[in-house]
């Protein structure tokens, strides 16, 4: 605690030096009025000695102040107002001043010019040639003299702003000297009293806060349990609400808490100074210290988290998912609510289940030892459906059933149309391989005679359904499932990624795209062209019509189309239900009893039955339904059968 000499000079240099109101206290319900400073001004004070700031004017009168206050000076800094300042907030009711009848004598204006040098000067009380003695001695000599009584008023209320004072920093002492002084004024009784009270509590209350400032000194801030400076400062302020230190005492404890926190961000311990924050909030609820901390602790858990989350994208783009899956949930773990933390999950999973690439996305992939590409490619959603045609669907078979629930749990990819004539024939001509058409001699083709389909042995897979050559945008047909499978197998090669026939649970998937009707349109005729189909009002060259079709349908076309003519189904596939039938992975069996759930191929080693499915150009309606199959020699070779092909993700 400063002496008084040093207290007296840093008065003279005046109230300048004074700052904003931080904490003063033990001011009783009996003054209400007082104005108090905010703890929150002074959250971020430093944990050196105490310090006053003097009073402009007066200095305060009476003897050297004792060195008691020196127990307490451990505790939290305060920084008071001026005491003129506080005078000036006591919003006292002063006694009536007299009426002055007649004008101060010449003796009576030389008594109130000494007081008033005395005022100034600091002497307010405690002696005969202090303020206070002279106006009372004024007032003797001129009991009407307003400049008297004003005067002495004005002692009164700043001897009780420097009582107050004293008594808010713990300095019983200085105060019960100065509350002797008041006592010996006329007229203070009511002001005596409360003050009084002040004292007694103060008594009681300073060596708890002695004590607790020892604890804050020796880092028992708020631990252990029972024995801490946080539990001393909230017993003080039980008995003294509004006391000062300890509410400096109690900001000071939550500064060390806070510290806690910031120490945690440092070693990346985000949990940790979350629990410290939440503790400091308890603490004192809102504080400006705790708010600016609270930004600090967020700013850097931003930082850190954008960083990390970089570090996850990086990862990804350089093919480590497993990395950029770990560094994600670290990011997230930093900060649950990182912008930009959805969409990576989003990139994430496509890159686990689709290898970097999004369901609906087209894409090719080139040729690396040669020039050319594949088949423009289509990546399919993976999902789950029911797989077959549920009981009382208009044309289901046995062969359908039993509808079982499928689970597509691995990204792939589709062409996104079936293979054409010009696609297969730079696979023949590159590999040189031999079609079955040609090795074994002929297909199944339309014969326009007849209306039906008949074997041509010089039929080959560059020939149309009907027998004569194709052009290059047409499906290709008349292949066997092992002409289709040799075309998969060439474009691994060429690609460096895995292509195959699809599975039968694959292709239904595709097929339906989402949808649970009989067809992937609808439950009947289509009511635009949405695929190539057996119409009523389509013709054959010769003006044949289909016996058995869609009742009002044209397409306009009689065998197959060129490929990607009509609209494309929910995931985005052309000609998956119309134009040709397809060759799928799966040998054929009668019903789904026992068939794979998870989308797989059902095979069986050695089979010489495959299935075909999806509707083709010549298909009746029945044919067309989504959950339609039909089992097939994989030798032979038909107009009205190509395929697609699959690519893993």
């Amino acid at each position: 605690m400063p002496s008084k000499e040093t207290v007296r000079r840093q008065r003279a240099l005046g109230g300048a030096l004074g700052v904003l109101v931080l904490a003063f206290g033990l001011t009783y319900h009996f003054f209400p009025q007082i104005f108090h400073v905010s703890p929150e001004e002074v959250a971020n004070s430093s944990s050196s000695s105490p310090s006053r700031i003097a009073p402009s004017a007066p200095a305060r009168s009476g003897s050297v102040r004792p060195s008691a206050q020196d127990e307490i000076n451990a505790g939290p800094p305060l920084t008071l107002a001026p005491t003129a300042v506080i005078a000036t907030r006591l919003n006292r009711v002063s006694a009536p001043l007299p009426e002055q009848l007649s004008a101060d004598t010449p003796e009576v204006r030389a008594l109130l010019e000494r007081a008033n040098k005395a005022f100034l000067a600091g002497q307010v009380a405690g002696d005969k040639n202090s303020a206070a003695a002279l106006y009372q001695q004024a007032l003797k000599l001129k009991p009407d003299s307003r400049a008297a009584a004003q005067g002495l008023d004005q002692v009164r209320t700043h001897l009780i702003a420097e009582i107050t004072q004293d008594i808010g920093i713990g300095d019983s002492e200085s105060a019960g000297a100065l509350l002797e002084n008041l006592k010996a004024m006329p007229n203070t009784t009511s002001d005596v009293a409360p003050l009084e009270a002040s004292m007694k509590t103060l008594v009681e209350v300073r060596p708890m806060l002695a004590k607790a400032a020892t604890l804050l000194q020796q880092g028992n801030a708020d631990q252990p349990v029972g024995n801490n400076a946080l539990a001393l400062y909230r017993q003080v302020q039980k008995l003294d609400a509004e006391n000062a230190v300890a509410a400096q005492g109690v900001l000071q404890v939550q500064h060390v808490v806070l510290d806690r926190a910031l120490a945690a961000v440092a070693q990346n311990d985000f949990t940790g100074a979350e629990k410290a924050i939440d503790e400091a909030q308890s603490i004192q609820p809102d504080s400006s210290q705790w708010q600016t901390v609270r930004n600090q602790v967020d700013g850097i858990r931003q930082q850190r988290a954008t960083g990390v989350l970089a570090q996850a994208r990086s990862a990804l783009d350089a093919g480590n998912v497993a990395l950029a899956k770990q560094l994600a949930g670290q990011a997230q773990a930093i900060s649950p609510q990182l912008a930009g933390i959805d969409e990576f999950e989003e990139r994430l999973t496509n890159a686990r289940l689709y290898a970097n690439y999004k369901p609906g996305q087209v894409f090719t992939d080139r040729f690396v030892d040669m020039t050319g590409q594949s088949p423009t490619m289509l990546v399919i959603p993976t999902g789950n459906f029911m797989m077959g045609a549920p009981d009382g669907e208009t044309g289901r078979a046995d062969t359908q059933a039993p509808q079982h629930e499928v689970t597509i749990g691995k990204g792939f990819a589709l062409s996104q149309a079936d293979i054409t004539v010009g696609q297969f024939r730079e696979f023949v001509r590159a590999s040189s391989y031999k079609p079955d058409s040609i090795t074994n001699g002929g297909a199944s083709v339309y014969d326009e005679r007849t209306g039906v389909m008949r074997d041509d042995t010089s039929a080959k897979w560059e020939d149309d359904y009907a027998g004569h050559p194709a052009a290059d945008n047409l499906p290709v047909v008349n292949i066997s499932w092992s002409d289709a499978n040799a075309y998969a197998q060439w474009l691994s090669q060429r690609t460096g990624k895995r292509y195959r026939i699809p599975s039968e649970a694959e292709f239904e998937y595709a097929l339906r795209g989402g949808s649970t009707t009989r067809y992937w349109w609808g439950k009947g005729t289509p009511t635009s062209k949405v695929e190539n189909l057996t119409g009523s009002l389509d013709r054959s060259p010769s003006g044949r019509r289909w016996s058995h079709a869609f009742q009002g349908y044209g397409d306009g076309y009689w065998g197959p189309a060129p490929v990607m003519t009509f609209a494309p189904n929910a995931f985005g596939l052309y000609d998956i239900d119309g134009n040709v039938s397809e060759w799928t992975a799966d040998c054929w069996h009668d019903n789904y009893i026992r068939a794979p759930s998870d989308g797989s191929a059902w095979v069986n080693p050695g089979c010489s039955m495959r299935v075909v499915r999806g509707g083709s150009w010549g298909s009746s309606p029945e044919q067309v339904n989504s959950a339609y199959r039909q089992g097939a020699d994989a030798s032979i070779r038909s107009g009205r059968v190509g395929f697609r092909i699959l690519r893993e993700l």
